[in-house]
């Protein structure tokens, strides 16, 4: 009888331990930097993908249905999400992961938002109040973002605390890392000209030197006019640039007539995690970027 009792608690403590925290990203990056500092102690849906729009997304009963299991939200803010996660929080029935609670993360929170809008007026577009949301494609920022969530993970679940912490600190390490050499290869990049089809880019710009000459949207979330794209192959013969990019998510039609009109390359940036082949996790995510960059150069 001992023994069988002894058996049941050592199968209870082992499915304890085994039970991962369920972890719901908003986006692929943020699924990517939960896996990198949680590794097998959390259990990772991502809501979106790089094929798809973050700003448009359906609030899916699929999406409700991992929102109402989930432990933690990791969302990235600034307005980003706005137009499907309130709903989906809200319908998810899931007090834990309500604004304001621990199961309840915010990204943005924790850098400083580049193009803050000085005035707020629809008729400029899909301005974002808080500023540009766009954050994962400085590496720099996934420090204090990483810091930040895997206290927040340890929080959540305190027994595997230390596997946390010993996580983000494996993670910051090599991060490290892998910031200088990609700052080394791109140092071709700064000062370079680029169109780009919407404000993706904005903080990959600012971290690489990377100068933005022109948007290839009127507006920001108005599709490309043949008129904004005429102004912008006029315009190359006082202030050429040298590419025009898009995320991986974004029609081609655009960037390719420009790329046809001007000689310069159209060049699809993966974005996120998943945006192309090479782009498989956040280290490959800026190793393809910085090399597609440099490739459309020569």
């Amino acid at each position: 009888m001992i023994r069988l009792l002894m058996a049941l608690l050592l199968v209870m403590a082992s499915h304890s331990s085994l039970a991962a925290l369920q972890v719901f990203a908003t986006v692929p990056e943020w699924g990517a930097l939960a896996r990198e500092i949680g590794g097998d102690k959390v259990s990772v849906f991502a809501a979106t993908t790089a094929l798809q729009d973050p700003h448009r997304i359906q609030a899916r009963p699929s999406l409700l249905a991992q929102a109402r299991r989930a432990d933690l939200v990791v969302a990235t803010g600034a307005d980003l999400e706005v137009g499907w996660l309130p709903l989906v929080i809200r319908d998810s029935g899931n007090a834990n992961i309500q604004p304001g609670q621990p199961g309840y993360f915010e990204a943005a929170r924790f850098v400083t938002l580049l193009d803050v809008p000085v005035v707020l007026d629809r008729a400029h577009g899909d301005v974002h109040a808080a500023g540009n949301p766009h954050i994962q494609l400085d590496p720099r920022n996934l420090f204090r973002i990483g810091e930040a969530l895997a206290a927040r993970l340890a929080e959540l679940d305190p027994s595997n605390a230390q596997a946390y912490l010993a996580g983000y600190k494996a993670f910051a390490g090599k991060w490290q890392a892998a910031i200088a050499r990609w700052e080394k290869e791109a140092l071709p990049l700064r000062g370079v000209p680029v169109l780009v089809h919407h404000d993706s880019f904005i903080y990959l710009a600012n971290w690489l030197g990377l100068k933005t000459v022109g948007t290839l949207e009127p507006k920001p979330g108005i599709e490309p006019t043949s008129g904004q794209l005429s102004g912008l192959v006029a315009r190359q013969q006082n202030a050429p640039a040298k590419m025009v990019l898009r995320t991986a998510y974004q029609s081609a039609g655009p960037s390719l007539w420009i790329a046809e009109k001007t000689g310069i390359p159209a060049v699809m940036l993966p974005f996120t995690v998943g945006g192309t082949p090479e782009a498989g996790d956040l280290s490959g995510l800026f190793d393809d970027t910085v090399q597609r960059l440099l490739k459309a150069m020569h």
